[in-house]
């Protein structure tokens, strides 16, 4: 091959200005691509964490709102209620929840960081269905026994207001409490799993 009269200079040149264009259009291509395999915002906004204003809520109120498609109970126990919730151990499956799932925040017998406010997945652990809120006392298809609570009509499981399971019933364990905490006295953050242990 004769290369007699050739400009290696130009040569050079043109080889490197190839390559980098090549370079750019493989990045134009790939962009797409990689992109379309990244989750959609809807997706990421699913999983995101929730903020509920508890500033309005009444005594004995239970809000529901929703997290990960799965719905969360934010009720606000009457003094009353917190004072039953001592009574029950001998008939709970878990009264120390040491089978279940909660933060460390609140691991403690009214299961959640503020005794009045307890924050919950609305999902009975048998199969997963939603249970009911019953509050009232002793009504007649629950017994004279029942101080108010979460009856799941699915199978017929039955949890006190600190979501404890009752013996003898299908749910193996108490309702699952998520990762959350108060970004002030009145706001609840639930779902930040790199946080929930402040008070």
């Amino acid at each position: 091959m004769n290369n007699e009269g050739v400009d290696e200079s130009k040569r050079q040149f043109l080889t490197s200005a190839l390559t980098v264009v090549g370079a750019v259009g493989t990045g134009y291509l790939a962009v797409p691509f990689l992109a379309q395999m990244q989750p959609s915002v809807k997706t990421m906004a699913a999983g995101a964490p929730v903020q509920v204003d508890i500033s309005k809520m009444e005594s004995g109120q239970l809000l529901r709102v929703a997290w990960r498609g799965k719905p969360v109970w934010v009720l606000n126990r009457t003094p009353a209620a917190l004072e039953t919730l001592k009574s029950l151990d001998s008939q709970l499956s878990d009264p120390l929840s040491n089978d279940s799932i909660q933060p460390a925040n609140s691991k403690n017998p009214v299961r959640s960081i503020k005794p009045e406010i307890f924050v919950t997945l609305g999902l009975c652990t048998h199969l997963g269905c939603s249970p009911t809120f019953r509050p009232e006392i002793a009504p007649n298809d629950l017994g004279p026994d029942w101080k108010g609570g979460f009856f799941c009509p699915c199978h017929g499981s039955r949890f006190d207001l600190a979501g404890r399971v009752y013996s003898g019933v299908p749910a193996p364990t108490n309702l699952e409490i998520p990762p959350y905490e108060y970004l002030t006295d009145t706001l609840i953050l639930i779902g930040d799993e790199g946080k929930g242990a402040k008070a």
